[in-house]
């Protein structure tokens, strides 16, 4: 009797143990719909999507094909929730640094990511709650965004699918495909100011220790048209910092550079000349480059030609002459140079790059 009291609590025991716990096993997902990711960088920020890809054939192997939009993703208004952008957890992105959506503001974290589809337009939520199974308990107050895109034709996709395109310095385009549809949204970030950040925090630690650092810190401004006065100061550090300061044709000429678009000429003028003194043949080369980037052919030209009276014959004297002829309407003189850059190309794809050159030339002059 005491044996049977015994099993009958133990078994009671085991049954309140195994109805009321959870389980703790890995299996499918439900409806077979496989966890997927995608990242990209718009230069420093990361964009993570994570997401569940249903495909458009049903669980049973039916075609749901013709009947995916309108039908198992109802054209509606978002109620009683709005659509979870894939399948089973909540679609999340994941931003890095703050962000434009559509050209409205998005603060970097971890959101929630749901749509309103419609025939026409489309809605595109980013939510706070980037935890919940689907969209069941999406609560409109919590959104953080709400922006308005068009879906497209597309071809055919079987799987849900999330992609960048457009993936451009400062922007990129994030795709939702599947079946017949893309849906896109266009994520931008103001690229230079992050970039400028990271700078000033990597100059305060060992990067800061070097005449390179900051002198390649001046010459992201100089490129980038952004932040002068700064640069400036970054770029008399490397020529002339304690400890690790190193006056050389590079920081001078970003600094000539600098001063030229403060509209400080005369100083610029005393540095480039400096420059000059101290360059080699590939920086006076890379200098007169720089020039005619700038919409400068006939200072190039005057860089080069200097080029050629400091260095001779060196590579790249001859190639930079061409090119200085070339921009300034010389074509006669520009095949003549071009021709002797040919003969001392130091590898192939020089060799290649200037032969399609003077054939350009030589159509033109023909």
């Amino acid at each position: 009797m005491e044996v049977t009291k015994w099993l009958l609590g133990w078994g009671l025991c085991l049954s309140y143990v195994f109805c009321g716990a959870q389980s703790h096993l890995t299996l499918p997902w439900d409806g077979d719909n496989q966890k997927s990711q995608v990242s990209q960088w718009i230069g420093l920020v990361k964009v993570t999507i994570t997401y569940f890809s249903p495909d458009v054939t049903g669980p049973q192997g039916e075609s749901r094909q013709g009947k995916i939009w309108g039908d198992l993703v109802p054209y509606n208004d978002g109620k009683p929730y709005p659509w979870r952008a894939g399948a089973n957890h909540n679609t999340t992105i994941s931003l890095s640094h703050d962000v434009a959506i559509e050209g409205k503001s998005l603060k970097a974290g971890v959101y929630g990511l749901h749509m309103i589809p419609a025939e026409d337009q489309w809605t595109v939520i980013f939510s706070h709650n980037s935890t919940s199974w689907g969209s069941f308990t999406y609560d409109e107050r919590e959104d953080a965004l709400r922006v308005q895109v068009s879906p497209q034709k597309a071809g055919y996709n079987e799987w849900l699918t999330y992609e960048f395109s457009n993936r451009l310095p400062d922007r990129t385009t994030v795709n939702l495909y599947w079946e017949n549809l893309v849906i896109p949204f266009t994520i931008s970030a103001d690229v230079n100011n992050l970039y400028l950040e990271n700078i000033r925090l990597e100059l305060r630690d060992e990067a800061g220790f070097t005449w390179e650092s900051w002198y390649e810190a001046a010459k992201f401004c100089l490129e980038n048209e952004i932040n002068y006065r700064e640069a400036l100061n970054w770029v008399n550090r490397s020529i002339s910092g304690d400890y690790f300061s190193n006056e050389n044709a590079e920081n001078l000429l970003v600094k000539a550079g600098l001063l030229e678009r403060m509209g400080k000429t005369e100083a610029a003028e005393i540095a480039a000349d400096k420059a000059m003194e101290l360059g080699t043949a590939d920086q006076l080369y890379q200098y007169g480059r720089r020039l005619i980037r700038e919409d400068r052919p006939q200072k190039a030209l005057e860089v080069f030609q200097l080029n050629h009276r400091r260095h001779g014959d060196a590579w790249p004297v001859h190639l930079g002459l061409g090119r200085g002829y070339r921009n300034t309407g010389d074509t006669k003189n520009a095949l003549k140079h071009f021709k002797l850059a040919l003969k001392d190309a130091p590898n192939n794809r020089q060799t290649i790059n200037i032969q399609k050159i003077i054939d350009q030339l030589k159509g033109h002059s023909d």
